[in-house]
């Protein structure tokens, strides 16, 4: 790689970095793994060491994560609370390890301190006198968030510093006495003051508890016990944070008591009465270090609490403090991490699925393998870029990885295993007896005429009756199957004509239940405009730009009628959506699609005219409401010129709880988000 593709790759990883560095850090919401974060930042890392003039003082590489958020007051850090740098294999810990022996003399002969990395979320706590004074968050390194109160309620955390006299019999205490008889007079000399380091973190049993909670009350699962300990300890309410049964464990004392190795601060730390990590070892080689990485691989699914890896550090204080700092991360430290969750297989073919709006999406058909404990057998190749640059053929071995719960991606492949037999895919010419088209600028392959292809009806018909558009109970992809094989529809507008004599003849549907049908389906004959809008499937068009066309128009016969111009000067309208809705409205089968809808019965309400009571406010609902639907709650809303969100942060205005109110209402008050009641909300309209 040039300097000059560096320079652009570098500034590309750094926005990436730092947009899901500020998600995870200060919004506490992620939208990738930690793996895959943590792999962007190890090839930044990679980089600027290999162009080291390239490294600026802004990189993600040079300072630690997260905010001061409002609602808490500022504590500055006696010594900055640094981030440690990641290392993925063998050879990259033996240059690690070079590096550092570059810096020191000649006969220097070092140890090493093995630990295991708990995911978890840094704390730091101040003692005075041996009593807890304070406890603050990372924040950005220097000043962190003071959330004493919320870490007082946490078991693992002393209140006070124990007294060697209180534990000098257990065997424990007497066998560290004396190997280290030293530590006996540290401890009870303390200064004045002690700082020391740790991790909150959660046990995954009680992250299990937890999330069974959250599936009897029907609220949203936690994605993982490091988010809901970062959560809690930010909670504004104590209490909350009492809730979760979060745990804490020492790794590091900053004050420095005389202390000469980091073996002894975790001794120490034990004698004083906190947690510290079981799983460590004093390591006098890489060769022992790596055989405890291994180790500790093996046990992983074994152990209490998630872990990511290993940390190796020197265990000598002074060389640790003599090697000093590169940017933010300490030389003598490394995060050994581990693998993500991989596994090879072999693709046995490769297909094309279609979705609503005629794109088509390659697909590999693997043999089926295991893969963080679940058996998968596809993986999404996305489009013939993606494929192109992976260079995957039909026969191919491959290591796939889990991306999310169900669809796993294919990461590598190993092309010393291609056999001879393996093939390239080619995108079909012809699909659904029509051309296969790319336009200039796209990546995706569709047909040419989607509302011709019977494959496709299928899925508009699916998202038509879908629950964010016309949201027909009962009514799923089976029995959808079931009608259009029995041929007693055509398409969407045919449902609102079926009587219940014409389901009763069907398999399993007996008088009763081909009358629920019916009637689930005549009763969503009114729907809103924007919802129709989006109903219609029409490309480039979701529920935001269905709205914004709703609003804009007022009513179907408005937007039905419109000009490419008039389509073009619409705010967040660009050109590629403007000639989509315009193309389609023109379409002479899409005309006849809507007056049959009409025909049927369908209505489709008018755009109110937009107050300006909410302008430029964003509400979140969650919880049950009891006067109004949620729909019809957000109609309201966006009807007095607010804004509506799926999630709540910063920008968030209101937060409007209804019964069960779950993570969103926890979220709200950690980020000082106004939450309002139901009753609150409607007199707001008034």
């Amino acid at each position: 790689m040039t300097k000059e593709e560096a320079k652009k790759r570098i500034a590309k990883l750094k926005s990436e970095i730092n947009y899901h560095r500020y998600l995870y850090h200060v919004l506490n919401r992620q939208e990738i793994s930690d793996a895959a974060l943590d792999s962007l930042k190890h090839e930044l890392s990679k980089l600027e060491e290999q162009f080291p003039d390239l490294v600026t003082s802004d990189s993600p590489t040079q300072r630690v994560a997260g905010l001061v958020l409002k609602g808490f007051k500022k504590i500055s850090h006696s010594q900055p609370m640094l981030s440690l740098g990641d290392v993925f294999s063998v050879d990259e810990l033996k240059d690690w390890d070079n590096r550092i022996k570059k810096l020191l003399p000649a006969q220097q002969k070092l140890e090493y301190f093995a630990e295991i990395k708990i995911d978890g979320f840094a704390v730091s706590l101040i003692y005075e006198n041996g009593v807890l004074k304070n406890g603050s968050t990372r924040g950005d390194s220097k000043v962190g968030e003071d959330v004493t109160e919320n870490l007082k309620t946490i078991d693992s955390i002393p209140m006070s510093l124990a007294s060697p006299e209180d534990f000098r019999e257990h065997a424990a205490i007497k066998e560290i006495f004396k190997n280290f008889p030293e530590l006996k007079k540290i401890s009870g000399d303390l200064p004045k003051t002690l700082e020391v380091r740790g991790e909150i973190y959660m046990s995954k049993k009680t992250f299990e508890e937890i999330n069974r909670e959250q599936k009897k009350k029907k609220l949203p699962l936690f994605a993982n016990p490091r988010n809901i300990a970062a959560g809690s300890v930010r909670q504004l309410d104590p209490q909350m944070t009492a809730s979760r049964k979060l745990d804490f464990l020492v790794y590091d004392i900053v004050t420095d008591v005389g202390q000469r190795t980091h073996e002894e601060e975790h001794l120490l730390a034990k004698i004083l009465g906190f947690k510290t990590i079981e799983k460590a070892k004093l390591c006098k080689s890489l060769d022992e270090i790596e055989e405890f990485w291994k180790d500790i691989l093996r046990e992983r699914e074994k152990l209490p609490s998630l872990i990511d890896g290993i940390v190796v550090q020197v265990n000598k204080n002074e060389i640790f403090e003599q090697l000093g700092v590169v940017g933010k991360t300490p030389r003598a430290a490394v995060a050994f991490k581990f693998p993500a969750e991989e596994a090879t297989t072999i693709v046995e073919d490769i297909i094309v699925q279609i979705g609503r709006t005629g794109v088509l999406t390659p697909v590999a058909v693997l043999k089926p393998v295991k893969v963080s404990g679940v058996t998968v057998s596809r993986a999404t190749l996305h489009n013939m870029d993606e494929i192109r640059k992976l260079d995957v053929r039909i026969g191919d071995t491959v290591i796939i990885q889990r991306a999310g719960d169900v669809i796993p991606d294919i990461v590598k492949v190993l092309k010393k295993l291609r056999p001879g037999y393996s093939r390239e895919f080619n995108m079909p010419r012809t699909f659904c007896k029509q051309k296969v088209m790319r336009q200039e600028g796209e990546v995706a392959y569709r047909i040419e005429h989607p509302e011709k292809c019977d494959l496709v009806n299928r899925e508009k018909i699916y998202h038509f009756v879908s629950k964010n558009v016309f949201d027909i109970q009962g009514l799923g992809p089976k029995i959808i199957d079931r009608l259009l094989d029995e041929g007693l529809i055509q398409d969407a507008a045919d449902l609102f004509l079926l009587k219940e004599k014409d389901l009763e003849h069907l398999e399993r549907f007996a008088e009763k239940s081909a009358a629920n049908l019916v009637e689930a389906i005549q009763e969503r004959k009114k729907i809103e405009l924007s919802r129709f809008i989006y109903a219609l499937g029409l490309l480039h068009v979701g529920e935001e730009t269905a709205f914004d066309l709703a609003k804009h128009f007022g009513n179907l016969d408005n937007l039905s009628s419109v000009s490419l111009e008039e389509l073009r000067r619409i705010p967040n309208i660009g050109e590629v959506v403007a000639e989509s809705v315009y193309g389609w409205f023109k379409e002479e089968i899409h005309k006849k699609f809507i007056h049959k809808l009409l025909k049927a019965g369908v209505e489709v309400g008018s755009m109110r005219p937009i107050s300006k009571k909410l302008a430029g406010k964003t509400f979140v609902l969650t919880g049950g409401l009891e006067s109004l639907a949620r729909d019809e709650a957000k109609r309201m809303i966006r009807e007095k010129g607010g804004d509506v969100s799926e999630s709540v942060s910063a920008q968030t205005d209101y937060v409007i709880a209804g019964s069960d109110a779950g993570s969103k209402l926890d979220k709200a008050k950690k980020l000082g988000v106004k939450t309002i009641s139901e009753k609150e909300f409607l007199n707001m309209l008034e």
